[in-house]
């Protein structure tokens, strides 16, 4: 029993997840696409595609702790990496450069 009781809490959606999901979605147009990425032992990644084509992210426990915020949050589609979840992505200069790092300045 104590083994269900872990499983109940860790797919729980986090209210701090909850928060910075909403926050994202209002910032960025008012809603927002979510892809929910496995990253192992070291949980799973939300990554948000604002309106506006805006990168975001939001690390949780699981995936399926994942999968409960982005159900908890109406102004949020889940999704997968597909043609019209790339195409609403717009990546500028400045976050190529953050990506590339320092050797590319």
């Amino acid at each position: 029993m104590a083994a269900e009781n872990d499983t109940e809490q860790s797919t729980a959606p986090e209210p701090k997840a909850i928060a910075r999901v909403k926050a994202f979605a209002a910032g960025h147009g008012g809603s927002a696409r979510a892809v929910v990425e496995n990253l192992g032992q070291a949980g799973a990644r939300i990554v948000l595609i604002g309106e506006d084509g805006a990168l975001g992210d939001v690390l949780v426990a699981d995936v399926a702790a994942g999968e409960a915020v982005v159900e908890a949050v109406e102004q949020v589609t889940g999704g997968e990496w597909d043609g019209d979840t790339t195409a609403a992505l717009q990546i500028g200069p400045a976050h190529r450069r953050k990506m590339a790092g320092p050797r590319a300045r």
